[in-house]
């Protein structure tokens, strides 16, 4: 194959949808708005609220700061894109948005798998709780997991961009995304750089999910020995969001990663694509606040401060 210099890319996306594509794009954009100002919302409560300066929250609040930063990378190149007709993005900026969904998509496998051990000690070691899971022990994950996913990043894009791209400049896709944008790449270097991305994600999804697990096995085996019914359903109600949000995401990202490819993946994936990068970063804040009667009592009280309405 003949290779060439390639300064930008056509993100083809949901160009073949035609006279839907003004409708999607009002979709998106009401969808957007709404991410961004229900994690707005979690981050100012939490922040304002000292009954919620807890580990729990401050999880909370770093995952909905991901969130937006994470919708931030994909949705507005996409929904520039539904109004244009050229559908194009630069080499430079197409490596970008890769890094950084990269980065913070793997972020958040991280921080997910972080909530789950606070989760752990909250219920199997209550007394230890605020020891083990310190001020300082938060932080260290928070980080750790930022480094971990952007380290990762680092190596995704030097595989996919620090070799020759052939034949075409079309990534079947709304954003770039790892695979539809390393089918471009040239053959030769191919096999190679997917077996390594292929195993990078297995890491990713798999490593944390297995913690989750065997946090959970623990939480299940714990929860199941509380002498009250009322002690049991308290403790299942506070795991309830996380796993929620743990199947959501894992399984999403699952489908599309980890499976077998067909010729029709492509299309396939950019359809599901839709519900981690446009719909997750919205339900996943609303799964986690709107579910917990103590976040809900602190949104009343700042409401209440702000336009004066009496408490309840």
């Amino acid at each position: 194959l003949e290779c060439n210099m390639i300064t930008e890319f056509i993100l083809i996306g949901f160009s073949n949808l035609g006279h839907l594509q003004v409708p999607l794009f009002f979709t998106f954009l009401l969808v957007y708005l709404a991410t961004l100002m229900a994690n707005a919302t979690i981050m100012t409560v939490i922040r304002l609220d000292r009954t919620l300066h807890t580990p729990m929250y401050f999880f909370l609040f770093v995952l909905s700061c991901s969130e937006t930063c994470y919708t931030l990378a994909i949705v507005p190149k996409m929904l520039t894109n539904l109004l244009s007709t050229s559908h194009t993005i630069s080499f430079s900026g197409c490596a970008a948005q890769l890094f950084f969904f990269v980065g913070l998509a793997c972020t958040n496998c991280f921080l997910i798998a972080a909530m789950g051990y606070d989760r752990y000690v909250a219920i199997c070691d209550p007394l230890n709780y605020t020891l083990v899971v310190s001020r300082a022990t938060c932080v260290l994950l928070v980080l750790a997991s930022s480094c971990c996913g952007f380290l990762i990043s680092v190596v995704v894009n030097v595989l996919v961009f620090s070799v020759p791209f052939c034949a075409s400049n079309q990534i079947n896709h709304f954003f770039c995304d790892i695979s539809p944008v390393i089918k471009l790449v040239a053959s030769l270097h191919t096999h190679l750089s997917q077996i390594v991305i292929i195993v990078l994600c297995a890491l990713v999804l798999v490593t944390p999910l297995l913690l989750i697990l065997v946090s959970y096995i623990h939480i299940i085996s714990a929860i199941v020995q509380f002498p009250s019914t009322l002690g049991r359903y308290k403790a299942f109600s506070t795991c309830a969001s996380h796993l929620i949000v743990v199947t959501i995401h894992y399984g999403c990202a699952s489908f599309v990663y980890l499976r077998l490819r067909s010729p029709s993946s492509s299309s396939q994936d950019a359809l599901i694509s839709v519900s981690y990068t446009v719909l997750t970063p919205l339900f996943n804040p609303l799964i986690y606040s709107l579910r917990n009667k103590e976040f809900r009592s602190a949104l009343r009280r700042a409401v209440g401060r702000t336009i004066s309405l009496p408490q309840r």
